[in-house]
């Protein structure tokens, strides 16, 4: 499935406004299929809507005897059951790093335009199944807050805000990487989602460290929290092309790719900072959903937290 993109250096806001048409076949909900990556033996503990308590009553004959509240019952020497009513909406809340850390890609987008990609779709998804949506958008000197709503205006405010975000990233940006911004962005969206939310972290986790893992250890013991970790292949895998000159903006390597040795050192340097972070989420209940710059955005969703597999199953 293809998308009617940009070139990939740069999210606009028409083709985010498009997306509007594909954020349909995927689901932040609980009962994922079994391939999903919220299914498992260390899947997130997803709430979806979550249950309200109402009242307590006698049993009567229908009843779901798994609601049997067997202390009362046993006091009264009556069955009595709990009685729940479904919650009627769950707050969404996206997190969207448009840091410079961001501003790279080797193949379809840059990792900016690849995040402001998965905050459309999550943000149109969540309006569409009726729940409210707001977002914490940050680069490397400024952090905004979208208060939630159930809305198409909202959606609006977010998308206006990733873009603008996402057009200030320039080679020559007078802005100086600043890994703490995403401390700073997860506090804020602590702060807004105190319970009984999903946040959902769009990043490429720059910055992370142990404070990044005492926020989200907090932050999920009240809320669900889903990681989307965006990367670029070529940070996975250095390919053989001869010498190479890396930047970061302020600092400049010059090397041999062809050299075996450091190819696999590359590779397996990013390989175990990925597992200890996705184990350190996991023991969590934190799922992580890999999203590629290679790859089209929508169907590495639907390839994740597809239903069609649940409705088929």
């Amino acid at each position: 499935m293809t998308t009617n993109s940009t070139s990939g250096v740069y999210a606009t806001l028409p083709d985010l406004i498009r997306m509007n048409g594909l954020a349909t076949g995927f689901s932040f909900l609980p009962r994922q299929p079994v391939h999903s990556l919220l299914a498992g033996a260390h899947a997130s503990k997803l709430r979806g809507r979550g249950l309200n308590f109402e009242e307590l009553r006698r049993y009567l004959p229908g009843d779901d005897i798994r609601q049997i509240d067997w202390k009362v019952t046993a006091r009264t020497r009556k069955p009595h059951v709990r009685v729940y009513t479904e919650e009627r909406e769950r707050p969404v809340f996206l997190v969207v790093d448009q840091r410079l850390s961001m501003f790279f890609g080797s193949q379809r987008n840059l990792k900016s335009v690849t995040a402001a990609e998965a905050a459309a779709l999550a943000a149109w998804r969540t309006i569409a199944v009726k729940d409210r949506v707001g977002a914490v958008a940050f680069n490397d000197s400024q952090t905004y807050e979208i208060r939630p709503h159930r809305s198409r205006a909202t959606v609006m405010s977010i998308l206006q805000r990733v873009v603008e975000l996402n057009h200030r990233l320039r080679v020559d940006s007078t802005d100086r990487p600043n890994p703490q911004m995403l401390n700073n962005a997860l506090r804020r969206a602590a702060r807004l989602a105190p319970h009984d939310c999903l946040i959902v972290i769009i990043t490429d986790g720059d910055g992370g460290d142990a404070e990044t893992q005492q926020i989200a250890t907090q932050t999920a013991q009240h809320n669900d929290v889903l990681v989307v970790f965006v990367f670029d292949p070529l940070e996975a895998e250095l390919p053989s092309v001869g010498r190479m000159v890396v930047s970061d903006g302020q600092r400049e390597l010059d090397f041999d790719s062809h050299s075996a040795s450091l190819r696999r050192d590359y590779q397996s340097d990013f390989v175990a900072i990925r597992q200890k972070a996705h184990h350190f989420l996991m023991t969590r209940d934190v799922p992580v959903l890999p999203l590629s710059t290679a790859e089209p955005t929508i169907d590495q969703f639907l390839h994740h937290l597809s239903v069609h597999a649940r409705r088929h199953a």
